[in-house]
């Protein structure tokens, strides 16, 4: 036994020296085979020393270098473009330099695979454009110029996660002082980086002047546009909004339905949902007003007379409680309601030629005539405000210039104070305030609507505004924003902006509504909407959007 044993083993020993003996020459073989490889070689049209790369007049970025390489040079280069991931193959640089090259564009991920990467000079090159990310992973990056390029703005955030750098170089390029620049002006405030001092070529506000100098209180970015919110299934031709019970609500009179269409706000589906309706015959009209906590709806009607509705809260229902006198009111064309020294009044414009534009009051249970202020003058529309203080009214009408009404406290009624000189023809007016200053926007159905302001004894004109088709000018305040929109039967509408520069409306939008006749604006959960009525298409909401230029 003991004989077999060690042979056994004799033959174990003489196996392992084979194999070890097998290993150690098939390591000096592949030792040899390593030794043979060749390293990689400077490029063609590159000159190359122990550590340094120059590269001239080469027509693409050599996918190939020495190992050892920690700087690289291109000087006239004629590529058009340097692809994303170009360096992957030179993960040991240090240093990188294009200059006096064609290339006019700088792409994303362009220097992936450089963490060691810490100055990086693109200079006198043709650079018009930057990608955002066009420097991502470059985190130990110390120097970055892009030093003579024509370069006239920069991605938001390109410098983004570069915390070691210490020094840009903007100068010599044509970078625009707008909004899109913002983002640079507030990181040269907050960052550690040195950056040379750079100029505005634009715009002229800005001109000449040291961007360093700049702050972000320098831009107005913030504008805004009405953005299409909840299309209606229905056609109107007037709209009102109201606060009732700590709720808001909205209602559109809709003449073929001959009915008074109310929303309320549904704060869950974020719409605008059916609250309730009132019927009748061929409405114009649906005016609200609160009165000691009660509601009343005045339903102005071209055909059986108008009425007064209010609402019921135990019944949770609308019940007709008066009717409008059918002599004096016989073509109701507008409402306007107002307070007068405490007491609640309203008065119908009335565009009949039998009829009268009549002052309601209201004397704690219903309404009564107050004043008829004229006989056959076909009003379309009555405006209230007030002047210096005082109480005022502004008649349109298709037969006469408009005429201001002024409030008389010893009468209690309104006396005829003047009328608004070349101005025949005004369908509507609508009045707003820009810094105390009075203005009235007058609509023309075809011809010039007008913007004119108060100077103190007369309205005089403003601005003229070409109509086609118009049957509203109706003004808008939303915060500090001052709008007027102009609407049309033949083409868009048009929304303008108060310049407060100018003093004067500017173009701002345009808006698709067929035959717009009423527009009302409507705050609810820090939204503002705009709701317009349409004659001939669906009736549309538009909420008011703010828009930061400088994130764009």
């Amino acid at each position: 036994m003991e004989i077999q044993r060690s042979k056994r083993m004799g033959y174990a020993n003489k196996t392992l020296k084979g194999c070890m003996v097998f290993l150690w020459i098939y390591t000096v073989l592949l030792l040899a085979e390593t030794r043979r490889v060749k390293q990689p070689r400077c490029p063609a049209s590159c000159t190359c020393t122990k550590d340094n790369a120059l590269c001239e007049n080469i027509r693409s970025v050599p996918h190939s270098f020495p190992p050892d390489v920690v700087s690289l040079s291109f000087v006239k280069s004629g590529f058009t473009e340097i692809t994303r991931g170009s360096f992957l193959h030179t993960p040991a640089l240090q240093l990188l330099l294009f200059t006096a090259n064609t290339f006019d564009s700088i792409d994303e991920d362009v220097f992936l695979g450089l963490p060691h990467l810490e100055y990086l000079f693109i200079e006198n090159n043709k650079i018009a454009s930057i990608s955002p990310h066009a420097f991502r992973g470059l985190k130990a990056l110390i120097h970055l110029s892009l030093a003579y390029n024509n370069l006239e703005t920069l991605p938001k955030d390109v410098f983004k996660g570069m915390d070691a750098l210490a020094k840009v170089d903007l100068r010599g390029n044509n970078l625009e002082c707008d909004c899109k620049i913002k983002w640079l002006v507030e990181w040269m405030h907050s960052t550690n980086a040195t950056v040379d001092q750079i100029y505005c070529s634009g715009p002229q506000l800005f001109q000449g002047k040291l961007i360093n100098d700049l702050v972000p209180g320098s831009f107005d970015c913030i504008t805004a546009e009405f953005a299409s919110y909840q299309p209606l299934t229905f056609e109107s031709i007037s709209v009102e909004s109201f606060t009732f019970g700590m709720d808001q609500f909205v209602v559109f009179a809709q003449p073929f339905t001959g009915t008074c269409s109310f929303l309320e706000w549904d704060h869950v589906e974020m719409v605008f949902r059916t609250y309730d309706s009132i019927q009748s015959t061929s409405t114009v009209v649906c005016k609200p007003m609160v009165i000691d906590n009660q509601l009343f709806i005045i339903v102005a009607q071209l055909f059986s007379g108008s009425h007064i509705y209010k609402r019921d809260i135990s019944a949770n229902k609308f019940i007709k409680i008066q009717d409008i006198d059918i002599l004096k009111i016989r073509k109701p064309n507008d409402i306007e309601t107002f307070l007068i020294d405490g007491e609640s009044f309203f008065v119908i414009a009335d565009s009949s030629k039998a009829g009268s534009t009549t002052v309601y009051k209201w004397n704690g249970n219903g309404f009564y005539s107050h004043q008829s202020l004229h006989p056959w003058y076909r009003d379309t529309d009555v405006e209230y405000l007030e002047i210096s203080g005082k109480p005022h009214l502004i008649l349109a009408s298709s037969s006469q210039r408009p005429v201001v009404y002024q409030w008389s406290k010893s009468l209690k009624q309104f006396d005829r104070r003047t009328d608004i000189p070349e101005m025949e023809d005004v369908f509507s007016v609508k009045h707003f305030k820009v810094k105390n200053e009075l203005f009235i926007c007058l609509t023309r159905f075809i011809g010039d609507s007008k913007v004119m302001r108060w100077d103190g004894s007369m309205f005089k004109e403003v601005q003229t505004m070409p109509s086609r088709g118009s049957m509203v000018f109706q003004p808008v305040s939303i915060g500090n924003w001052q709008y007027a929109i102009l609407g049309s039967d033949y083409s868009l509408t048009q929304v303008y902006q108060w310049d407060m520069k100018r003093g004067q409306f500017i173009h701002f939008q345009d808006l698709n509504i067929q035959a717009p006749r009423a527009f009302s604006l409507v705050s609810i959960d820090n939204r503002e909407f705009l709701l317009a009525s349409s004659f001939k298409g669906k009736t549309q909401i538009y909420e008011h959007l703010m828009i930061d230029l400088s994130n764009n």
